[in-house]
């Protein structure tokens, strides 16, 4: 069977979903690999890498017909109805977000799996491309921060005198959150972190970070990740951190619950509180936002504070965030590929939670009963 690794169209994204590695384990799986021309370029890799891997290189749109495709985001409409009859195909799809290509999709009666769906379980954390995601976003928030900060992050000690560490203040401790601490306590800042799970606190104090206790009830929600919180719970929690944001030079917020829009957490009073030229990255800026005042893909001020909203943060470090996503791709194809071919067993819960449509069926319960409702 020929797996097709398109080049990305979507505006920003510089990520692919294979590098030489994974197209070698691909072969060695008994696929045949067609990469289109460039695809890799963004992410520092060359046609010619990929034909040494042994890939084929296509000049021209390779989806046409395709029966296998691995891409990072979802394939457009117009070039999913390109697709053979009841093809299959892999990608942070978002389903919820993007009813359009779920409705493509499922006219085409494809097999689609989004690793955004992914169950959270140990058999399934070679092939978890949020977390693998979450760390570049983690990481690379950090150095957005420290750029645009207009001071120093470690402590100096001068004959000139004294300069105290920046100070700053991550909102949720998910692995993009872990992330952008242990980053911003490598650069020298003390750091302050609040998570709604009571767990993460034990994480957060490893890495030499403060744990805010603020006294209110924990917030555990399936597989590790936080629940949605009630309004009431939300404006008890911004009362009781509101001091913490105005004391900081950096906040980072990180905090999103797969398929809800992301709660707010930083609102704009907060941030008129906040000394001059601090900042605020706010990673969920794509889903909602945690700060009241971010516009995903924009850069914005109030006053002098600088507020970030994040935007496809990955393909900022597309070489790095690309390799680690091809292999999360590769390991689950190879998982419901068997010889060369794809065999979904729906029996295994990896493959049945992270399937949208198969058959010309909506099978993620909150995305068919939003197509229901639309």
């Amino acid at each position: 069977m020929l797996v097709v690794i398109p080049a990305e169209r979507r505006s920003g994204e510089q990520r692919v979903a294979a590098v030489p590695d994974t197209v070698r384990a691909l072969c060695g799986a008994g696929f045949e690999v067609v990469v289109e021309a460039g695809a890799g370029l963004a992410a520092q890799v060359d046609d010619e890498s990929y034909r040494v891997a042994g890939a084929t290189i296509s000049d021209s749109d390779p989806v046409a017909g395709a029966e296998l495709v691995l891409s990072v985001r979802a394939l457009e409409p117009e070039r999913t109805g390109r697709l053979a009859l009841g093809a299959t195909t892999i990608s942070l799809l978002s389903p919820t977000t993007e009813l359009d290509v779920v409705r493509a999709l499922r006219d085409q009666k494809i097999t689609a799996f989004s690793l955004d769906l992914l169950p959270r379980i140990s058999r399934a954390q070679s092939m978890d491309a949020r977390s693998s995601q979450a760390l570049v976003a983690g990481y690379r928030a950090v150095l957005i921060a420290a750029d645009r900060l207009p001071r120093f992050f470690p402590l100096f000690m001068t004959a000139a005198g004294t300069v105290p560490p920046a100070r700053v203040l991550v909102l949720g401790a998910g692995v993009a959150g872990l992330q952008a601490i242990a980053t911003a306590r490598r650069l020298g800042a003390r750091v302050e972190a609040y998570d709604v799970r009571a767990a993460a606190g034990d994480e957060v104090r490893s890495l030499g970070a403060i744990f805010l206790e603020l006294g209110l009830e924990t917030q555990e929600g399936d597989g590790g990740y936080a629940r949605e919180q009630s309004d009431e719970f939300l404006r008890r929690q911004r009362e009781l951190i509101g001091a913490r944001v105005a004391a900081a030079d950096v906040v980072i917020t990180t905090a999103a619950i797969p398929g809800r829009t992301a709660p707010i957490l930083v609102t704009a009073d907060m941030v008129d509180r906040m000394a001059p030229g601090s900042v605020v990255v706010d990673l969920a800026a794509e889903s909602g936002g945690n700060c009241e005042l971010s516009v995903a893909g924009q850069e914005t001020r109030r006053g002098t504070v600088v507020v970030y909203g994040a935007q496809n943060i990955e393909s900022q470090l597309a070489a790095d965030a690309s390799r680690l996503y091809a292999r999360n791709v590769t390991n689950l194809l190879t998982a419901i590929g068997h010889e060369g071919a794809v065999e979904p067993d729906f029996t295994d819960e990896i493959v049945d939670g992270c399937c949208v449509t198969h058959d010309g069926e909506v099978r993620h319960e909150p995305t068919r009963v939003l197509l229901g409702a639309s």
